[in-house]
């Protein structure tokens, strides 16, 4: 693993190079700020530039690469992560601040997923069709986009990246690769993996920074095929907005932000529904697009459901996440720290009740880190802005229905459409609640959080641009594009 007292580089053309800005920033951890884990460099647009060259460059002997090797490098690059499972952990744990448990189960993902693409190598195939004149052979074969610009977050800095790196690579195309500025370190020794496994130079790039120094040049530099960006809703516009007048077209793949509601039936149990928006909303201290931050409860059962829910709540143990017993780590920085404890003081003055938390922990051990006490707020209404504003912290708003249409109409009153799911165990309900809606994802009696790598994933409204699927099968679409072939003979 990286060395605390060594600068990490960016990786351009197969080599490890400092940036030419001459600057480095920080990464610390949020559990124990005085921890420093690595100096990084802060690119400039020339760092940037060179890398999409470099990825130019690479292209063509990559896609012409057959796909079953590249595919093998994929599964070389399994094995290495799997040798480094519990570095690997710890390391997530320390830099992003989620609990070991969380963390094993992120890493294990980010192997399924490389293996899941490695074996889709051989699954790259076209169509053949009927001709209306004699002697033709009609077929289609699928071929690289071409060089990819990946963006992606700080709150799953190793599966993300393997949801989308895996599948670009597979499918032959080459890319640019810049995390976000709160996880480089972990990035960073995905990077080294990938290179270990035998990932031809500059076949993948990769640059730290500042998004604001150069995220309009990952977005609109001129060698870029396609980009995939995951993030927050304003990021994801700009994002549009500034390909939209660029040049040169490309394909924009964007995930972004989530209000997602889980509905709590008259018939559910409430044991069961207790532990699921516990797990929903807190686990990872509700740093997930997925997180539910909105429960729509019966108000026939909302009495017994929020006294069981906040006794749960209050109980949760927060703490450093690489300790025993700690079921939810701290804030991934200060900047997620003060947002959350902003709509905290922002639910109270539009007259919201705070039923548990609100604050932080007391003591040294938790001045030390970003940490908040999981928090729920009931008397809710929907215009309020904790109950239509992306909070991205462990901030849970509570509201009430009278049945299920009102709680199926409740849920719906929100900009985004990411996911959402229903606690009940009436079949009827179920079914109502999937097929009205309106999200990319719908579950019933499980988590808001957590989805399978082979089903495709993606929002609605703006939680997505709506393009393009990520993960499964149906990330072909977006890696590859179609090329139609007439053969008289």
């Amino acid at each position: 693993m990286q060395s605390q007292m060594d600068a990490a580089k960016n990786l351009i053309g197969g080599n490890w190079q400092e940036s030419s800005s001459g600057q480095v920033f920080y990464d610390q951890s949020p559990a124990d700020t005085a921890k420093t884990l690595g100096v990084f460099q802060l690119s400039d647009n020339s760092d940037v530039k060179a890398a999409f060259e470099s990825a130019r460059k690479s292209f063509p002997k990559w896609s012409g690469t057959s796909p079953i090797e590249r595919g093998k490098l994929l599964f070389k690059a399994a094995d290495l992560m799997t040798a480094k499972f519990e570095e690997f952990s710890k390391l997530l744990t320390t830099e992003e601040g989620k609990t070991l448990a969380e963390s094993k189960g992120e890493v294990q993902r980010s192997v399924d997923m490389l293996r899941f693409y490695a074996g889709q190598a051989s699954r790259l195939k076209g169509d053949t069709y009927p001709s209306s004149t004699p002697k033709t052979l009609l077929y289609s074969m699928r071929e690289a986009v071409g060089v990819i610009s990946i963006l992606t977050p700080w709150n799953f800095p190793i599966a993300i990246p393997t949801w989308k790196i895996a599948p670009a690579l597979v499918y032959g195309n080459t890319l640019v690769f810049k995390p976000a500025s709160k996880t480089p370190l972990i990035a960073f020794e995905f990077m080294r993996i990938l290179q270990s496994a035998g990932i031809p130079d500059g076949v993948i790039n990769f640059v730290t920074g500042s998004g604001e120094k150069v995220g309009d040049e990952m977005v609109t530099n001129e060698n870029i095929d396609a980009i995939s960006f995951t993030g927050s809703y304003e990021v994801g516009s700009h994002i549009q907005k500034l390909r939209g007048g660029a040049a040169k077209m490309a394909r924009i793949q964007l995930e972004m932000g989530g209000k997602n509601p889980t509905v709590v039936n008259e018939d559910a149990d409430l044991a069961k529904a207790v532990q699921l928006v516990t797990a929903s909303a807190f686990g990872l201290t509700g740093q997930a697009c997925t997180a539910t931050s909105r429960v729509i409860v019966h108000e026939k059962i909302a009495s017994e459901f929020k006294s069981k829910l906040a006794d749960r709540a209050s109980k949760l143990k927060v703490g450093n996440g690489l300790e025993d017993g700690v079921e939810m780590g701290p804030a991934a920085s200060e900047a997620e720290l003060k947002k959350d404890l902003k709509y905290i003081e922002i639910g109270k003055s539009e007259g919201a009740k705070l039923l548990t938390g609100g604050s932080r922990p007391s003591g040294d051990y938790y001045e030390r880190g970003y940490y908040i006490n999981p928090t729920i707020f009931t008397d809710v209404q929907s215009d309020m802005s904790i109950a239509r504003q992306e909070i991205f912290g462990p901030v849970l708003s509570i509201l009430e229905a009278k049945n299920l249409d009102q709680a199926i109409e409740i849920a719906n009153d929100t900009e985004f459409g990411l996911t959402s799911a229903i606690v009940t165990n009436n079949l009827a309900a179920a079914l109502e609640f999937a097929e009205k809606s309106r999200v990319g994802i719908v579950k019933v009696n499980r988590t808001t959080p957590g989805v399978e790598l082979q089903m495709p994933f993606g929002g609605v409204k703006h939680s997505s641009s709506d393009t393009f699927k990520e993960q499964g099968e149906e990330s072909v679409e977006f890696y590859t594009r179609k090329k139609a072939v007439y053969v008289s003979y």
